[in-house]
């Protein structure tokens, strides 16, 4: 046993964690219509920055990958300015925050997007997958068939990463994360189901790896690999993914990542799929392991003592509860989690859950 706890400091890569409550990605939807940052984000992460390191909902590095309305982008200057104002709130309260990085890819609607933006896959394949538009005061709409990427177009997507990498430095972020799931761009490279490709970018299993590998290594160059962390979660069927055989696709993604030294993988427990997924990255990549997925604080503190993983990341728990880790170290009551006004605009159920001196 490794009596490793939950207040434990860690340092992954070049990332200095007070403890190990890792605050997961969440979509909450409170963007601008543009991408912009607001005045609520700034104060929701700033609450937040208890956390032994913060990870940002996914933000798009490309108007082309945007797919969700009122989802943050880091493309222009001035979304550089507006997340500047969230990294030095964060570290204001003596935080560590980093950028996830999502390209949507596939998963997108064009009223989510500028006019002037396409969407764009590994293959000419929907997504069988309904998002929400704000157009008509709320609308579900079905995903769009992608624009299959030319060959001689992938370096620049993969460029679209690095750019925002280095973006994502500029307005202080202590580092970034590759979001390699959920069915996003990067899954879709890898996955059978999305990638069917005959050329150097798809049609065998190493040409399914190459997008997320040349991503991550491009990502990678910006300022070193310990800021770097990246998320996958095999057999993950959201937003219509499928792959035939996801434990060897990942069992070889992770070997081709590992030379690459990055900061950390993050991965989130399937109970009822088809990997253990914890079990795999821990066998498969040799770096930091952050797990996931409905774990309570007690549950969190036997994983990290088993050796499961090297951090714990909450998401829900922490949407009702912003000093979730001060209260984890008192062993104070928790709040429950409120499902209401996730997504909505505005403060309510995002800026509204006291700390626990209130």
């Amino acid at each position: 046993m490794s009596f490793v706890t939950l207040m434990t400091p860690a340092r992954f890569g070049s990332l200095n964690l007070k403890n190990r409550v890792v605050m997961a990605p969440m979509t909450r939807s409170r963007a601008g219509v543009d991408g912009e940052i607001t005045d609520i984000m700034v104060e929701y992460y700033r609450q937040r920055a208890g956390a032994g390191m913060i990870i940002t909902e996914g933000v798009y590095p490309s108007e082309n990958g945007k797919g969700y309305c009122r989802t943050p982008g880091l493309v222009h200057p001035d979304q550089v300015t507006g997340w500047q104002r969230v990294t030095d709130a964060v570290h204001a309260e003596g935080g560590t925050i980093v950028m996830q990085v999502m390209h949507v890819g596939r998963v997108a609607v064009a009223d989510n997007k500028r006019p002037d933006a396409e969407t764009v896959g590994p293959s000419a394949i929907a997504a069988n997958w309904k998002l929400f538009t704000d157009n008509g005061g709320g609308t579900m709409q079905p995903c769009v068939v992608p624009r299959p990427l030319d060959g001689h177009e992938i370096p620049g997507v993969i460029d679209e990463y690095r750019r925002c990498t280095e973006l994502a430095f500029e307005a202080g972020f202590d580092g970034v994360e590759l979001h390699g799931t959920s069915g996003y761009l990067p899954a879709q490279f890898l996955s059978t189901g999305t990638n069917r490709r005959k050329d150097e970018w798809g049609g065998s299993l190493n040409g399914r790896l190459r997008f997320f590998v040349e991503v991550a290594d491009a990502m990678a160059g910006v300022d070193g690999p310990g800021r770097v962390g990246f998320r996958v979660v095999p057999g993950n069927p959201y937003n219509d993914l499928h792959d035939d055989d996801p434990e060897e696709t990942f069992r070889a993604l992770l070997a081709a990542l590992n030379p690459l030294g990055l900061a950390y993988c993050h991965t989130i427990r399937l109970p009822h799929g088809p990997v253990d997924n914890e079990r795999l990255c821990r066998q498969a990549w040799n770096g930091p392991l952050i797990i996931n997925d409905s774990y309570s604080p007690e549950e969190a503190s036997d994983a990290l003592e088993l050796g499961r993983g090297d951090a714990v990341a909450f998401g829900r728990l922490y949407i009702t509860n912003p000093d979730l880790a001060e209260r984890i170290e008192a062993r104070a009551e928790l709040a429950p989690t409120d499902a209401a006004h996730i997504y909505d605009p505005g403060p309510e159920g995002y800026l509204d859950f006291p700390t626990r001196s209130v």
